[in-house]
């Protein structure tokens, strides 16, 4: 068992790696793997790159309703991103039962930050979308007969470094992840 401490910065490649896989495992779990163009283990930005359907185009004809709508879910998988990397990294990679509670509230609290900021969701909104994010998060990652998969996963994002969107659906396929 590796007895790194975890922390929101990755350790090491491996740690971006599992990270990684968190990521679009989440992705996948919510049905929209159409939001990614690809993924990069060699980014200098962001390790995901979205697609057209994930950013927001403004047009008169889109009702406002729809806009919201389109926004929160993103506001969703970007969320469940962001819990799914640190679970994999904890639970997966690390061999721990769960993530440290002091991570889980950080990432909470950038989370708020983030709901607040790009949302306008009040407070008891964005506890709602964790605290679901998060136990969806945990039944995926927590789940001892996955990780064998995602281990593999985790090691073919490492070999091949660069996955574009279609490529990342047919190795969680192959795995049985989607």
């Amino acid at each position: 068992m590796d007895t790194d401490t975890l922390t929101l910065e990755y350790s090491n490649e491996d740690d971006r790696a599992y990270g990684l896989a968190g990521m679009a495992i989440s992705v996948a779990a919510l049905d929209a793997m159409d939001r990614i163009s690809s993924v990069s283990l060699d980014a200098d930005g962001p390790m995901v790159t979205f697609s057209h359907a994930y950013y927001y185009s403004g047009s008169p004809s889109i009702s406002p309703k729809a806009t919201w709508d389109h926004l929160i879910h993103n506001f969703y998988i970007t969320s469940a991103m962001v819990i799914s990397n640190v679970l994999s990294r904890s639970i997966v990679r690390m061999g721990h039962s769960d993530a440290p509670a002091g991570m889980l509230d950080e990432v909470r609290r950038l989370i708020s930050i983030e709901g607040l900021e790009t949302c306008s969701l009040e407070k008891d909104e964005i506890d709602a979308l964790f605290d679901k994010t998060l136990m969806m998060s945990r039944r995926i990652f927590g789940n001892p007969r996955l990780h064998p998969a995602i281990q593999e996963f985790a090691r073919t994002l490492s070999r091949r470094r660069t996955l574009s969107g279609m490529e990342l659906t047919d190795e969680l396929r192959l795995l049985q992840l989607i």
